[in-house]
């Protein structure tokens, strides 16, 4: 009987041994990793030189990120608005009456035109072919087409009349003008001039009229009766 509760015993005792030794083994190797995650992080921090707020460090791999710009300071200006402009003439673009006092009328006459004014003669009871006064004054602001009067001192000259027959209604009044005189359609102001009073060569003095006849050189025939 007492060797079987010593065989007991002891294979009781050697049981709570072996689980002595094997919990001291776990305990063991918990401790050792321990120390080795310990350890390895000292490592690390001692090899690792960037200090400072780890969010504040560049990149440089990845997608490049928007940068953020700070807004101009507002100058207190208004934008400037478009400018405004207009399709129609209008004074003010740098076109005046040209000095043309004293000058000869045609001479004058032909300055006004050079600048596409329209001119109208106004002859006096004096001497002389200068122009004395305008109207609009000398300097004037006028816009393109504007007529301006010519004052000429003396009476108007002797005129020489074109012989315009034959020629287009457009063409005769144009060649007219040229010679200081004016066209009177009796008739119409299209076709071309069969007849014109004076003629050639006539008795006229500057700012006449000279009748024309315009329309087709055809006489109307009568009609045959059934």
């Amino acid at each position: 009987m007492t060797d079987t509760n010593t065989g007991q015993q002891n294979a009781a005792g050697g049981g709570a041994g072996r689980a002595s030794v094997v919990l001291g083994g776990g305990l063991a190797a918990v401790l050792l990793a321990a120390v080795g995650a310990t350890g390895g992080w000292l490592l690390a921090g001692e090899d690792d030189p960037s200090t400072g707020d780890p969010l504040a460090v560049a990149t440089t791999s990845g997608a490049p990120t928007a940068r953020v710009t700070a807004p101009r300071p507002s100058s207190g200006r208004p934008a400037p608005s478009a400018v405004q402009t207009s399709a129609t003439s209008t004074k003010g673009a740098g076109l005046t009456v040209p000095p043309v006092i004293g000058t000869d009328f045609e001479q004058a006459r032909e300055t006004l035109r050079k600048q596409r004014l329209g001119w109208r003669l106004v002859f006096g009871g004096g001497v002389g072919r200068s122009v004395e006064s305008t109207a609009p004054d000398v300097g004037t602001e006028v816009t393109r087409g504007t007529t301006v009067q010519l004052h000429v001192a003396g009476p108007a000259p002797a005129a020489e009349v074109p012989d315009v027959v034959g020629k287009s209604c457009a063409e005769a009044a144009d060649e007219l003008v040229d010679e200081g005189l004016y066209p009177r359609y009796v008739t119409q102001r299209n076709g071309k001039v069969n007849r014109q009073e004076p003629t050639e060569d006539g008795s006229a003095r500057w700012n006449d009229q000279v009748s024309i006849w315009c329309g087709s050189d055809e006489q109307p025939t009568a009609k045959p009766t059934p």
